[in-house]
């Protein structure tokens, strides 16, 4: 197996991280606070290392697991320590009235990240349309759990759907990064959902393949 770097410290990066180590990776956890760095690693197990915040991260996939508003802060702050590294995008820049975003018209989140990120960087959009506790809790007997993938580069995607079928999830390859626009609609698609009719977050949207 390889090295994942996660930066970040929430749900997301809990579930991504326990699965990650469950499938057998070792998983580098680093966050700001390296108190909540040092939990989540003991939380993940399996030695699960932390790394210093800033510095190049030991992986060569980088799980961004902060929240929209940090994450370009976060992606300069690391600068040319993510040159060459696969960028794995689960933001959603959505705005507090959940039905709009906090990026310009004309952009998308995955593309303001692809902007912050050192050129040789190659950003790959996942994991943003569903729940951290529905992955943390994994696919259910018959039932694919699908992690949505959006990016440019061929060999990037190849690597994060590798990545996500050895946790046990489906990858759904939708096209290349301006894709990723749809995938955070997906996050206001699920939200509205959550408001207006299933009432709760145990849900997933994925592909239903009859037959």
């Amino acid at each position: 197996m390889s090295t994942i770097s996660i930066i970040g410290t929430g749900g997301m990066a809990a579930a991504i991280g326990g699965l990650a180590a469950k499938a057998g990776h070792i998983v580098e956890v680093t966050s700001r606070d390296t108190v909540k760095a040092r939990t989540l690693a003991a939380q993940i197990g399996a030695g699960a290392p932390t790394g210093a915040f800033g510095a190049a991260p030991a992986g060569d996939i980088v799980i961004l697991a902060v929240p929209y508003s940090a994450v370009l802060d976060v992606v300069k702050q690391y600068g040319e320590g993510l040159a060459g590294k696969v960028l794995v995008d689960i933001t959603n820049p959505v705005a507090s009235d959940h039905t709009s975003f906090v990026t310009p018209g004309d952009s998308f989140g995955a593309k303001e990240i692809t902007k912050a990120a050192p050129a040789d960087a190659k950003v790959v959009k996942a994991f943003n349309t569903q729940f951290s506790h529905v992955l943390a809790a994994g696919p259910v007997p018959g039932h694919a759990l699908d992690v949505f993938i959006a990016g440019d580069d061929a060999q990037a995607k190849a690597r994060v759907s590798a990545f996500i079928e050895s946790l046990g999830l489906r990858p759904m390859d939708t096209g290349p990064l301006p894709m990723a626009r749809s995938l955070e609609h997906a996050c206001l698609l699920s939200l509205g959902l959550l408001a207006h009719s299933v009432k709760h977050t145990n849900f997933s949207i994925g592909v239903s393949l009859p037959g």
